[in-house]
């Protein structure tokens, strides 16, 4: 291996190639590694100190810590700073410590330039921040969680604000986002059920590309520049992580190989074939194998087979973890380098990687390779020629009310209407008075989900305050909290029975929240250790059922009892089980964390302003005990429980309108293809299906397709979905809906875990759910050899 003495070494020219961006990147990246001595190698891998550390808010502005002069000194510069702008209760940074949309630039170039001076070679530092929905910032905007965009089924919305974001974080001097993206529900007790697109592979690959390409663009290559205002993104978590069992955080995920490429693995492949341009290895193992020590994952499947050439970073202190197995932090930090992974997060093993050179325990090549792969990213961002967030910004920052609309608009788009038994909704004209009742109604803090920084007060619309600035002129709108999301308090629900009964309709607004407090106890890695107060959601937050607050079951009792036709709005991160709701309430809605103008986006959907239109990217329990009820699982005998039924409450893919859609029986352009041609694109068939609006409004319909197969060579699923369309519609109109069948729709994990095209005989299934979908007339394709 290169540079093993911590000299600089020989032969160094006055005309270094890293500093000509003429250079391809390939070839300044070598040069620069020539020149680097082990510790500084080193160094570029690490990712040891918490960002807000690094600063202080002084009356004069800021000022950098002993603890960032100590770090950079330690290694002789620095690779990367995580969470320099995060704020949140873990962090400890509010509005009056930390860094707003007006300095955070100029922090972000104080520290720049602080790092690129102790740098013997000017190797800039890469500022790594969470994105999750939003940049985790002062000032950023909030948009709704991802189990919100979720329920959008809207690629193209999400890209738009996906490039928001990616803008407000390189406007402000960020360089780099975290996003979850690749957990896929399927044990919604899990506390970040919320940080997946659901419980469908096929639905979390479309957006997760649709992340990439906001985000990143679309370069024409790993060694293309990234333009100012885009920023690479960090998928997370790689992989199966949502699968852990009994929904605890970072447990073990007992996972078949099968599963492991049929469920989790294709929004990952979908995020590296959109030129993502790193990933992030989960805390969870898969059948023995860390995956932070996963070398079959991380270098095998995907660098070998999947061709991906960008950067691996482990989770916070996952590398540490490893020494569990492998004996101490040195050996735990070699096997996460041999493993695959280029950079660390908070761990002390990869601060040790000279002394595991030294012990032989790195493989030949792995360390320059990470540290080619750190550098890279630092070429593609221009950092080596412009460093500073001032040199950059040749745009202007995007306008916080364009963040605004976006954030609404996904929110909008992801209400989703369960039931209307009693046919309230939209609001009637003859509604004079309305009850807004429950703890949501008159909140926005509760909206807002974990991983996000403290607002200024004001800031965003609650369901209660946008019913009073959007309902017709002389509606009396009355509230009463009830009782709070948690504990058994039921002093409150008098005055909400009382304005209940005084009343012609009642919003009933209950759920959960992922929002910390200071006195939330944390983890070494920011994961809660325990809900306090309120919180009952969030990263470390489990549950072992689904059930809200017991008061808010006494509430919806008391509220419907009076007679009062009754709207139930779940304000939620995971799916929860209120069978009560259901069965009690004339009209119920999910609108999951909507962000802080969710009560705006829920106002205009129950008075008719906007059409429902999100449609269910996770199946809703009726208890915790019917877990799993996933709608895609293998098929075989599905009987019921002796005590209950097993089927969900409501399905994957379900989601009413204020109009009625019908759907034709799907026609194939031809019933036979050739599973060679489909596997080289030379063949695709197609699926039409004519879909009507047969009601009085206009309306959108989300055409779903699914794969049923029939004859298979591997065990099948019930269903899969492959495909999805939005068709808007007037009243009475029609449209012929045509989606090609190629190999993306049609291909199956073989029996040695391949994606192909095989051939069998595979059922064509369109509707608007995946329960209609059971019932529908299928169109059948048959798959020769």
């Amino acid at each position: 291996m290169a540079a093993v003495a911590d000299q600089p070494p020989s032969g160094e020219d006055s005309r270094p190639l890293y500093r000509d961006p003429a250079a391809p990147v390939d070839a300044r990246v070598r040069d620069l590694l020539s020149r680097m001595t082990l510790k500084e190698k080193v160094g570029q891998l690490n990712q040891r100190m918490y960002g807000w550390k690094a600063y202080r808010r002084t009356p004069d502005g800021f000022e950098l810590t002993d603890a960032l002069y100590a770090e950079t000194e330690r290694f002789a510069g620095l690779g990367a700073l995580y969470g320099l702008f995060r704020a949140d209760a873990w962090s400890g940074v509010d509005h009056t410590t930390g860094a707003g949309a007006a300095d955070s630039a100029a922090l972000a170039d104080m520290v720049q330039r602080h790092v690129m001076e102790r740098s013997r070679l000017g190797i800039p530092v890469l500022f790594v921040e969470e994105v999750p929905h939003g940049h985790m910032a002062l000032d950023g905007t909030v948009l709704p969680v991802n189990l919100a965009v979720g329920a959008t089924w809207d690629p193209a919305l999400y890209e738009r604000a996906a490039a928001h974001a990616a803008a407000e974080l390189r406007a402000r001097g960020g360089h780099v986002a975290l996003v979850s993206a690749l957990d896929i529900v399927r044990d919604p007790r899990w506390g970040r059920t919320e940080e997946c697109f659901g419980e469908d592979p096929h639905l979390a690959a479309r957006l997760t590309e649709a992340l990439v390409h906001g985000m990143q663009g679309q370069p024409a290559g790993p060694h293309e520049l990234f333009a100012d205002d885009k920023a690479p993104v960090v998928l997370k978590h790689f992989a199966g992580q949502g699968a852990t069992i009994g929904g605890r955080n970072s447990a073990e995920s007992e996972l078949g190989l099968r599963e492991l490429h049929e469920i989790h693995l294709p929004a990952a492949r979908a995020g590296v074939r959109a030129g993502a341009a790193a990933v992030m290895a989960a805390y969870n193992e898969v059948d023995g194998q860390p995956c932070s020590g996963n070398r079959a994952l991380l270098h095998e499947l995907l660098r070998r087979r999947w061709g991906f050439e960008g950067l691996v970073m482990a989770d916070g202190l996952a590398v540490d973890r490893l020494a569990r197995i492998s004996g101490d932090t040195v050996s735990a930090g070699a096997l996460a380098l041999n493993s695959g992974v280029d950079l660390s997060l908070w761990d002390e093993g990869f601060t040790r990687l000279e002394e595991a050179v030294e012990r032989g325990l790195v493989r030949d090549g792995a360390l320059d390779a990470a540290v080619a792969r750190v550098l890279t990213l630092k070429f593609r961002l221009g950092l080596f020629e412009r460093p500073y967030a001032a040199d950059r910004l040749t745009t202007p920052a995007p306008p916080a009310a364009h963040g605004r609309e976006l954030s609404t608009a996904l929110a909008r788009s992801a209400v989703t209407l369960l039931h209307d038994e009693g046919r309230v909704l939209p609001v009637s004209s003859n509604v004079s008075r309305i009850a807004v009742l429950g703890p949501h109604a008159a909140t926005t803090a509760h909206q807002l989900g974990d991983y996000t920084a403290p607002q200024h007060p004001g800031t965003g619309t609650s369901v209660l305050d946008a019913l009073r600035r959007l309902a017709p002129p002389g509606v009396d709108i009355r509230h009463a909290r009830g009782c709070a999301l948690t504990g058994g308090d039921l002093s409150g629900i008098p005055d909400a029975v009382a304005a209940a009964g005084a009343s012609d309709l009642a919003v009933l607004v209950l759920g959960g929240s992922s929002a910390r407090t200071p006195e939330t106890g944390f983890a070494a890695n920011g994961a809660a250790l325990q809900g306090v107060s309120e919180m009952t959601c969030g990263e470390g937050v489990d549950l072992a059922g689904l059930r809200l607050g017991e008061a808010q079951y006494a509430l919806l009792d008391a509220v419907t009892a009076t007679g009062t036709p009754t709207v139930v709005v779940l304000v939620q991160g995971r799916p929860h089980a209120v069978p009560e709701a259901a069965e009690r309430a004339a009209a119920l809605l999910t609108a999951w964390y909507p962000g802080p103008w969710g009560g705006e986006a829920i106002a205009e959907v129950l008075l008719g302003h906007a059409d429902p239109v999100g449609r269910l990217p996770v199946s809703i329990p009726r208890s915790a005990g019917q877990l799993p009820v996933y709608y895609n699982h293998k098929d075989t005998e599905y009987g019921n429980y002796v005590d209950a039924g097993a089927r969900p409450l409501y399905s994957f893919g379900h989601g009413l309108s204020y109009t009625r859609f019908a759907y034709g029986v799907p026609r194939l352009s031809h019933d036979t293809a050739a599973a060679a041609g489909l596997n080289t694109g030379a063949e695709a068939p197609t699926c039409d299906v004519e879909v009507a609006n047969t009601g009085t409004r206009h309306g959108r319909t989300i055409v779903q397709v699914y794969v049923r197969r029939l004859t298979t060579p591997v065990w099948p699923r019930t269903l899969e979905l492959r495909a999805f369309r939005s068709v808007d519609l007037a009243p009475g109109e029609w449209r012929t809906v045509s989606i090609a069948l190629g190999r993306d729709e049609l291909a199956q994990v073989s029996g040695d875990l391949e994606t192909a095209v095989l051939p069998g005989t595979v059922e064509i299934r369109v509707a608007e759910s995946s329960s209609a979908a059971l019932g529908a007339v299928p169109a059948v394709l048959r798959i020769t050899g």
